[in-house]
């Protein structure tokens, strides 16, 4: 037996009238909780009327171009421009209830003319919407708008300024065309701007252990710098230490991360080094973690956009840099050169050196691109532990200093011996 489309169709159109309907009542109440007089265009059985109305007009119209259902929808804007001018008059200027309406309105034409899905779909996206007023108006609240601004002209250059450089090798001494070159940057900055947005605006007040964790994942130097003040100014808390190492462990798997996106195959001998030292971290910090026994704080979050401009630029020169001087030291000092500049570079921002030898055409085997990641990240570490001894005094993070200490000895040993470990 089968069901005839027409009935399906105009069911789940009543149905999500109907519903819809509802959650606009739900909306008003909020409304007029705020507003004790305004003024409303429709309820629960206007809504239902007005989706099987759009329903009805377009299965009839067939054969005259739509017009009855242009008719319709221009009847619907006349009645709400009535409404609307008495609205205006008590200073009253929301047009969102008539949006939701055409929305409704066109399911009727939506569901004869594309897949039942999309109909679904653009029902709980009404819904979705209507429900999240409070949330939304809270999330503006606090939020930081100049942010936002940055991320709008990030996505400015990436979307109008990438697609006009060119995609061959005009610069030179560098490997990459300015295309590719852009692109590095804007795929880093994506990542590390994630990470910063999930710990500033959805978890912004969690404790100790999710800022390592959120920080870690777009600038673990740094969030190590505002734990390890932290850890002085509480006097030591061992929730604290298990942050820093746990910045430090998703450092691992964000580099992890990076070298998959960029040369597949270099990600592929790392993932499984890395994911073991990211697992020792994560272990180390559990165990200081589960010995916490109160904590009543939280740290400032690492405030400092990874998106803004000037940062992006900075990366992008460093980039370009590292390949030329990484070109350099290849070509004439070999592998044991391209150690010595791994180890040194570690105690700088690794980003724009690793995304060099990712990259860039240079004279080396994978083995030895891999061992200079593995050095570089080690030898990033120790700076990350003096700077925590530094910043948090000995007496307070001695601890995690020496865990962080531990895996960058073991990280750049296997640098060192990786090929022979192989």
């Amino acid at each position: 037996m089968s069901v005839n489309i027409d009935l399906v169709h105009f069911l789940v159109v009543s149905v999500f009238s109907f519903l819809i309907g509802l959650e606009v009542r739900s909306y008003r109440d909020q409304v007029m909780d705020l507003q004790k007089e305004s003024y409303f265009f429709g309820d629960i059985r206007t809504f239902s009327f007005v989706g099987i109305l759009g329903y009805i007009l377009f299965k009839i119209d067939t054969s005259l171009n739509e017009l009855l259902y242009i008719a319709g929808f221009l009847a619907i804007t006349i009645l709400y421009a009535i409404l609307y001018t008495k609205n205006l008059q008590e200073n009253r200027r929301s047009i969102l209830l008539f949006i939701v309406m055409l929305l409704v309105y066109s399911f009727g034409a939506l569901i004869q003319k594309e897949p039942l899905w999309m109909t679904a779909l653009l029902y709980v996206a009404i819904v979705f919407i209507l429900n999240s007023n409070r949330g939304v108006d809270k999330f503006v609240k606090d939020i930081n708008i100049s942010e936002f601004e940055t991320l709008g002209k990030m996505v400015l250059l990436s979307a109008v300024i990438l697609p006009l450089l060119p995609d061959t090798k005009s610069i030179p001494y560098i490997p990459l065309s300015p295309f590719k070159i852009w692109l590095a940057v804007v795929v880093i900055s994506a990542i590390s701007y994630s990470g910063y947005i999930l710990q500033k605006y959805f978890f912004p007040s969690k404790g100790y252990y999710l800022t390592g964790i959120f920080g870690g994942s777009y600038s673990s130097t740094a969030t190590t710098v505002v734990l390890a003040r932290k850890a002085k100014k509480a006097k030591g808390l061992s929730v604290i230490d298990a942050a820093i190492i746990s910045a430090t462990s998703v450092m691992y798997l964000r580099l992890i991360v990076i070298a998959l996106i960029f040369n597949f195959s270099i990600g592929k001998r790392l993932l499984l080094p890395f994911a073991l030292l990211a697992l020792f971290g994560f272990v180390v910090s559990f165990f200081y973690l589960k010995n916490q026994k109160e904590n009543k704080g939280h740290p400032d979050i690492v405030d400092q956009n990874p998106l803004e401009l000037k940062t992006a630029f900075l990366f992008a020169a460093l980039f370009v840099a590292m390949i030329v001087i990484t070109n350099y030291v290849t070509n004439h000092y070999g592998e044991s050169g391209l150690e010595i500049l791994s180890f040194i570079v570690g105690f700088t921002d690794i980003d724009p050196f690793i995304l060099s030898i990712l990259t860039g055409k240079f004279t080396i085997t994978h083995t030895q691109i891999v061992a200079a990641i593995m050095i570089a990240a080690g030898s990033n570490n120790l700076l990350k532990a003096l700077y925590a001894l530094w910043f948090g005094g000995y007496k307070y993070t001695y601890k995690s200093a020496t865990w962080i200490s531990l895996l960058g000895v073991v990280t750049i040993f296997l640098g060192l011996y990786y090929e022979k470990l192989l």
